[in-house]
């Protein structure tokens, strides 16, 4: 790695000289504009739009375009004279922890390399920031512009985290934020589920770039002269779903699966989600109201049953004299 810049931590009293490094590197591939029939290189030249010259970059200045066709120009010297104190200086503000910046904030990381003596006071700084679980907030001047940054500790080594001014964060205004959603409890006890069912640890490296190394492969094939094979086509994303919850519960059977766990369908086995345990708690308690419904209905017809035999009783009673009496009449008299 190559040193960017050189300055000092300034840390009360005490000054660490450092050496900055880009810690990070972007990987993209990258190519040149060319004739399409020759292969040659396109170049651009940087011409006036007033005088139409071609201009060397001696006679290029900075110019600010305050509207109306008019244009403040700014030299080399006008810079210079800005109140960039801590041009060779990371100045250390406050400590503060490390979950009180936001993310949003963070800009470029660099890496920091003791110079000369500097080791010891570099190693104390580095130890104190990990015994305190603190990262320090500084200011430092970079590429004539001053930055505020972080300083914590990555594998042994001071990290430069250059960050975002606050007003340089965007407020985010879309209609949405003013609707009055509900969600419901299913829909987030299903999407609870749903995140649980696809919690791991954070692995970086096992996350690649499939697109830059499909790309890289068509660039050895050309290279070398041979077909390029094709790569497996990745899965279609499945259409906008008109049901939420099936939506859901189709995601987690899904993460289940990919786990190499059982979906969690009725009959299938597997670990019961919130919705499936509400729903079957729901359905026993609808078959024991139904139960206690029959049992009501049952109960009444033998007590309607039992109330009603000592009536049929009685009219029987009543019946029968009547029975005999007509009986008699009936039988034919027998002749003298």
């Amino acid at each position: 790695m190559r040193a960017i810049w050189k300055g000092a931590v300034s840390f009360g009293l005490v000054s660490i000289g450092v050496k900055l490094y880009s810690a990070t590197e972007e990987k993209d591939i990258r190519f040149h504009q060319v004739h399409r029939e020759d292969g040659g290189r396109i170049r651009y030249k940087r011409t006036c739009s007033v005088c139409g010259e071609e201009v060397t970059y001696d006679d290029i200045a900075k110019g600010y375009d305050i509207g109306g066709g008019e244009m403040v120009i700014l030299t080399d010297e006008d810079f210079a004279d800005l109140p960039l104190t801590s041009s060779r200086a990371i100045d250390v503000l406050e400590f503060v922890p490390a979950e009180q910046v936001d993310p949003i904030l963070y800009n470029k990381a660099y890496f920091l390399e003791p110079e000369g003596t500097a080791t010891k006071p570099y190693v104390l700084l580095r130890d104190a920031l990990i015994d305190s679980e603190r990262v320090a907030i500084v200011k430092v001047a970079l590429r004539q512009r001053e930055q505020l940054a972080t300083l914590r500790v990555r594998e042994g080594v001071l990290l430069l985290n250059t960050m975002l001014w606050p007003d340089e964060i965007r407020t985010p205004d879309f209609g949405f934020l003013d609707e009055d959603l509900k969600v419901r409890p299913p829909e987030l006890a299903m999407a609870s589920s749903l995140i649980d069912s696809m919690t791991g640890e954070f692995e970086p490296d096992v996350f690649t770039d499939d697109y830059r190394a499909a790309l890289q492969e068509v660039i050895d094939a050309k290279v070398e002269g041979r077909e390029v094979v094709q790569p497996e086509e990745a899965e279609e994303a499945p259409a906008a779903a008109v049901d939420l919850m099936a939506a859901l519960k189709a995601s987690v059977d899904r993460a289940r699966a990919a786990r190499g766990e059982q979906p969690a369908r009725g009959g299938g086995g597997g670990e019961p989600t919130p919705i499936s345990s509400a729903r079957s708690a729901q359905k026993a308690a609808e078959k024991k109201a139904a139960k206690k419904t029959t049992a009501k209905k049952t109960a009444e017809k033998k007590t309607a049953a039992k109330k009603a035999e000592p009536a049929k009783k009685t009219a029987a009673k009543k019946a029968e004299p009547a029975k005999k009496t007509a009986a008699k009449k009936a039988a034919p008299r027998k002749s003298a």
